[in-house]
This record gives structure tokens, C-alpha cells and sequence, in this order.
């Protein structure tokens, strides 16, 4: 791998979602999606715009990165579908990427950084990891889905940590009336590159999540742990609503 590879990387997990279009760690375009509107409306057309404003065909692309998951259960089966599609009839390169993952890795390095997205119904999905300074993502526990309150139960007694994703701006009241009750601080982070050593963080708002995903594609990319298309699977965590609703 001698150049710098041409990745496009989609996020359909997260509200509005996002397509971006770098060469290695360059941004070379991207779009974020409006949440009102479907990803079924809007990805295509987000994907041909962000490689035309790049100049860039799909032929040029070296690799297709693809966020897995929690988020939104058409969502993901959108932005999969396409990405499965894409790399198996153009025969290019694919990774798929943990939702939370990316989340963690836009707030920076952090020894542990909780990741949240809305899951509906007032309840969130979540995970603890660590972020590296190279910008290596480590889980520390595993995805799960819950309500505002039990994230409070699981991760309430830690003295030091950093959370990132709208589901923590969501939910910013719960975090900081907690943390001083518990004789914490509690900061909005505007620098999101230095790991504070006491109390609790909210990283800065982000909405453009494929930054982060074509980021950690990157590193996989390097270390030749590319993905089989039809092995790339969503992490849905909990069961739909239709699962749900069976009798």
C-alpha cells in the first residue's frame, strides 16, 4: 500500500447521518443528512454529490466504510444494503465500522469515554471505551440499550469520564445535576484532544460521524483486515419493534 487509499464512508445509524469522501487522513468532501428526511431519499444522492465535489469516481475509490451499528434499524439496512451492493458488483474493498466506535473516537483520547445515541422511546444506546492519542478504540464493556436512568445506575460510581454523542447532550441534565451531586465536576470539553484527569466531560455536539468511521476504516485498511461484503452484519442490540410485537 504505497499510497494514500481513496475511502468513502457511510453513517446511516445516526439521526440525519453523514457521507464522507478522504485519501487517507484528507478530507476530501462529505455531506450530513437532514434528519427529517430517509436515508432511502438521500444516500445515493449524498454519495453521487460528495464523490463530484471531490472530482472522484467510485472506480477511484479503494475503499467503502460503513457504520454497523446501534442506530436506526432502517437505517442501517439502508446504508448496509448499499455499501454490500457497492462492493460486491465494483469489486472494492469494505469495513464496517461499530457506531459507538466512531462516536467515541470524535470526542479524542480519553482512558474511558461512554458513547450514546438516542435509541427512541427516551432511551439510548450506549458503550464504554477507551480512545488512544493515535486514535486507537478499545471496548471496555460491551453495547447495550437503556434507559437514561439505568446509564446513570452503570456508570454513576466512575470519578473520571468522558461522554460523547447526542444521546449525552440529550440527556446533559441527568449527567451534570448527578455528577455535582456526587461532588463532581462537570464540564462542557471545548478542547476535545486533552484527556482531563478529574470529573466528568461532555465532548463537544458532532453530527458528522463517516469522519470518524473512515478514520478508524483507515486503520484497518493498513492493517489488511478488510471485510468480506457479505459478512458485514448490522449490531442492532436490542430486537425491533416488529421482533417485539410478536406474539
Amino acid at each position: 500500500m504505497t499510497s494514500a487509499p481513496v475511502i468513502l464512508s457511510v453513517d446511516t445509524a445516526s439521526r440525519g447521518g453523514s457521507v464522507c469522501l478522504t485519501r487517507g487522513t484528507t478530507l476530501l468532501a462529505t455531506r450530513v443528512g437532514d434528519s427529517a428526511v430517509s436515508h432511502s431519499n438521500s444516500l445515493l444522492k449524498d454519495i453521487n454529490e460528495t464523490l463530484m465535489e471531490a472530482e472522484v469516481s467510485l472506480s477511484d475509490v479503494d475503499l467503502l466504510a460503513v457504520a454497523l451499528g446501534p442506530g436506526s434499524f432502517t437505517g442501517l439496512r439502508i446504508g448496509l444494503a448499499t455499501v454490500k451492493a457497492l462492493a460486491a458488483t465494483l469489486h472494492i474493498a469494505c469495513v464496517g465500522i461499530p457506531t459507538l466506535h466512531a462516536v467515541a473516537h470524535a470526542a479524542g483520547p480519553a482512558a474511558a469515554t461512554v458513547a450514546v445515541l438516542p435509541a427512541g422511546r427516551g432511551e439510548v444506546f450506549l458503550q464504554l471505551l477507551s480512545v488512544s492519542t493515535n486514535g486507537d478504540v478499545t471496548p471496555l464493556d460491551e453495547p447495550a440499550h437503556l434507559s437514561p436512568h439505568k446509564l446513570i445506575e452503570k456508570y454513576g460510581s466512575l470519578k473520571t469520564l468522558k461522554w460523547s454523542g447526542p444521546g449525552a447532550h440529550m440527556h446533559r441534565d441527568l449527567l451534570e445535576s448527578h455528577a455535582w451531586e456526587k461532588g463532581m465536576s462537570f464540564d462542557d470539553q471545548s478542547r476535545p484532544e486533552i484527556e482531563l484527569s478529574q470529573g466528568w466531560t461532555l465532548a463537544p455536539a458532532q453530527q458528522n460521524f463517516s469522519q470518524h468511521v473512515a478514520a478508524l476504516a483507515l486503520r484497518k485498511y493498513e492493517s489488511d483486515e478488510v471485510d468480506d461484503p457479505l459478512s458485514l452484519s448490522a449490531i442492532y442490540v436490542r430486537p425491533s419493534d416488529a421482533e417485539l410485537k410478536c406474539p
